[in-house]
């Protein structure tokens, strides 16, 4: 029984134990996974600097920071993401309970990459946390140290039995695939996406496939040429180049491609120094192997800023390449390293075309202060994001879905879409054993009639929280309305209290007057029948217009 076997069935049989249900215990692994990024950031960053030469500051920005930030949104969010979710109902159902309720899916495989070897092994993990599922953690064998760190220090906070790290290369990712999940959560080249799910499907496993591409940049003419070319070199450069998001080539007019190739130049002195070699904040590329596959792809382009190589220290210099065509070799493939390629378009129609020829990328980028301009290359095109006047920050925004379409993924997360992407929203209907009548309707023999009543009662839909939004404002209406009333009539009592009191007294004579009519009843009259009320009627008249006459005299 292979090491890999045992691994996951711990992993499911403490699953199935239920102790990964309770929010409690949910939130209690997700603070241990904080404290832990907390407590080892220098063990970290120092696996981190040994597998791809990145600087302190630089690992905390991105790779912890990012991290930081998804557990404790899921911290806060938590009893909302897995709460039921009511939903809308139709006339037949209207008395029924009906929701989505979130469940975990069970025993979750995540296969980390190694260009960000913490925040992209790890994310995925804060959602399977939340979402209550065991996972299997296999870290990329090519971030060695980074899988080290993990395989040794990991367990030291989160449950053993759920959470454990599986190191080793492709024979142990082999032996995992193998075994049946609930999911597969994959981060890597699409070749490699295409084994895993190839593998998942012997069990019918979903999967969640986090690729890459080559992603498009698009410069305007008309755009602040200098900001665009700060931002994209940025985006291109951080961490040498090997990242999924970054911008894989330019597309721009002729007439501006040596505007832009100047900007880039000036950009890269600027955040790397004239010897980026020696720059902490610039780091190496992985191994010699990815080495040789970029010097290889610069073969036959003509190299306008950089170019520089040390096989030794794995190190390129930041480079750019003008004249690129769509036929070179620089562009038959995604290119993942501080290779940027610029080549010229007509105007957008040619960019659009160009970008519609090939596979749907993770993002595609585009400068422009023609909003018009932005919003038809989003209308045109297809991609897994789309990002105008910067680069890579929407992976930082949690409350947007991050992910791929076509070739360059499927599924996505961040956020509330992790765990969702790791739950089963489970449909939920409780209905009473009441009101058969109106059941009546579906059962046979089916005549018009009940058919009639039928589209009537299953075709129109009910919007619950709409609903309970406008009882909920006729009930605050109502109470308005009362405490209004109760006011008016609060008032109306304090003036006639205050009438009273100070109601002047008659003379004596008048009150000698007065007194014979004193028996006559000042309220109630209207419960005296029809002939008596008329009877009185004079009288009370007579007795109305004395007491006017004795206010008179006393007033003169």
């Amino acid at each position: 029984m292979s090491r890999e076997l045992l691994v996951v069935q711990r992993a499911r049989k403490s699953f199935q134990t239920g102790k990964t249900k309770p929010l409690e215990y949910r939130i209690h692994q997700l603070k241990n996974l904080r404290r832990f990024i907390s407590e080892r950031q220098g063990d970290i960053t120092e696996a981190v600097r040994r597998d791809l030469g990145k600087s302190e500051n630089g690992t905390q920005l991105f790779e912890t920071l990012g991290l930081e930030g998804e557990i404790n949104l899921a911290l806060e969010k938590l009893s909302e993401w897995a709460a039921p979710r009511m939903v809308e109902k139709n006339l037949l159902t209207i008395s029924d309970e009906v929701y989505v309720q979130p469940e975990p899916l069970g025993v979750v495989l995540i296969i980390g990459a190694w260009n960000y070897p913490w925040a992209i092994t790890l994310q995925p993990l804060v959602g399977a946390i939340a979402a209550g599922n065991a996972a299997v953690i296999k870290p990329s064998e090519v971030s060695s140290h980074s899988a080290k760190v993990m395989e040794e220090l990991l367990p030291l906070y989160l449950d053993k039995d759920l959470y454990p790290v599986v190191t080793g290369g492709v024979s142990e990712t082999q032996e995992l695939l193998k075994q049946r999940f609930d999911h597969i959560f994959y981060t890597g080249g699409s070749a490699v996406g295409k084994i895993v799910m190839a593998a998942a499907s012997c069990h019918l496993t979903p999967v969640t496939l986090e690729l890459g591409g080559k992603s498009p940049c698009y410069i305007d003419k008309n755009c602040d040429i200098r900001v665009a070319c700060r931002r994209i070199t940025w985006g291109k450069f951080v961490n040498c180049g090997q990242t999924c998001i970054a911008p894989d080539f330019i597309l721009c007019e002729p007439s501006v491609q040596s505007q832009v190739v100047e900007e880039i130049q000036k950009c890269i002195k600027e955040f790397y120094t004239d010897n980026p070699e020696t720059f902490e904040d610039y780091g190496r590329i992985i191994n010699q192997r990815h080495f040789k596959r970029l010097m290889a792809l610069m073969e036959g382009s003509t190299v306008a800023v950089g170019g520089a190589s040390d096989e030794s220290q794995c190190y390129i210099a930041p480079t750019v390449l003008k004249d690129v065509t769509g036929d070179s070799k620089v562009m038959k493939e995604e290119i993942f390293g501080p290779l940027l390629p610029i080549i010229t378009v007509s105007g957008v129609d040619e960019a659009i075309r160009f970008i519609n020829e090939r596979e749907k990328p993770l993002v595609i980028y585009v400068f422009s202060q023609d909003n018009k301009l932005i919003k038809r290359v989003i209308a045109e095109t297809s991609s897994g994001a789309l990002l105008a006047n910067d680069c890579l920050v929407h992976f930082t925004v949690s409350a947007l879905p991050f992910g791929g379409v076509g070739n360059s993924g499927m599924g996505c997360y961040h956020g509330r879409y992790g765990f969702d992407q790791l739950s089963h929203l489970r449909s939920c209907l409780i209905k009473q054993l009441k009101m058969e009548g109106v059941n009546s309707m579906r059962y046979p023999p089916h005549s018009a009639k009940k058919l009639g009543w039928a589209r009537f009662f299953m075709l129109k839909q009910v919007n619950v929280c709409r609903l309970r939004r406008m009882a909920l404002l006729a009930t605050m209406a109502g109470l308005a309305a009362f405490l209004v009333q109760t006011l008016r009539l609060s008032r109306q009592a304090r003036l006639s209290r205050s009438a009273l009191l100070h109601r002047p007294r008659l003379h004596e004579h008048h009150l000698g007057v007065l007194r014979p009519l004193g028996h006559l009843p000042d309220t109630g009259h209207q419960r005296l029948s029809g002939g008596l009320r008329h009877v009185l009627h004079p009288v009370r008249r007579q007795k109305r217009r004395l007491l006017h006459q004795g206010e008179s005299c006393h007033r003169a």
